[in-house]
């Protein structure tokens, strides 16, 4: 039974995030919706870490945690403009600079790839964590300042990071940690390539 459990999370995660829509639409919170995003943001931690642990990290599992992850910050985004409309309209600058680089990160993954990329990098674990941290003081507290800030940043760190590394990959890979694992694993990959083709002479 543990290897479904990471299959579980995931979809734990991606069935959460309408609810905390649904918690939002008119305008106000209750505590349910700080309890269902905590669910979530550590549904996301322990799916990974099942996964590898008991050996059933595949690409069709990271891919569909990468979909959730997608579905959950959409439904999140929507009830901070929902419960926080102010804050979204006095960050509405960086806020639209995040979705511009994801926006391009997701052209280039399906240009390249035909569909997204599914790395779960370090910057990509440290940008969940300043989500975490910004959404907390947002909803629970009701600040935005140096936690959004934070979060902005570093998502648009992680996002041109993750682009570099669709640039440099010639072929989809999933779970490659940084742009340096990108470059030895491009390496790798060519020096393979190259291999191949001179057996064959």
């Amino acid at each position: 039974m543990m290897k479904f459990i990471p299959g579980i999370l995931v979809a734990l995660r991606a069935a959460i995030a309408p609810f905390l829509l649904w918690d939002a639409v008119d305008g106000t919170i209750s505590v349910w919706f700080i309890i269902g995003y905590l669910v979530g943001f550590f549904s996301d931690i322990f799916d990974g870490v099942i996964a590898r642990r008991i050996g059933v990290s595949n690409a069709q599992l990271r891919q569909a945690d990468s979909w959730a992850d997608v579905c959950f910050y959409i439904c999140v985004f929507a009830s901070a403009w929902l419960v926080h409309r102010d804050v979204v309209i006095a960050f509405r600058v960086p806020l639209l600079a995040v979705v511009f680089v994801q926006l391009v990160w997701w052209i280039v993954n399906l240009v390249k790839y035909g569909k997204p990329a599914s790395y779960h990098t370090y910057s990509a674990k440290f940008w969940g964590i300043t989500l975490f941290i910004a959404t907390v003081a947002l909803f629970g507290f009701n600040y935005a300042g140096i936690p959004l800030w934070l979060a902005i940043i570093s998502g648009i760190i992680h996002t041109v990071e993750e682009i570099a590394m669709t640039l440099l990959l010639p072929e989809w890979k999933h779970d490659v940690l940084s742009v340096f694992h990108a470059l030895r694993l491009r390496q790798e990959l060519i020096s393979g390539s190259l291999n191949n083709d001179s057996s064959r002479v």
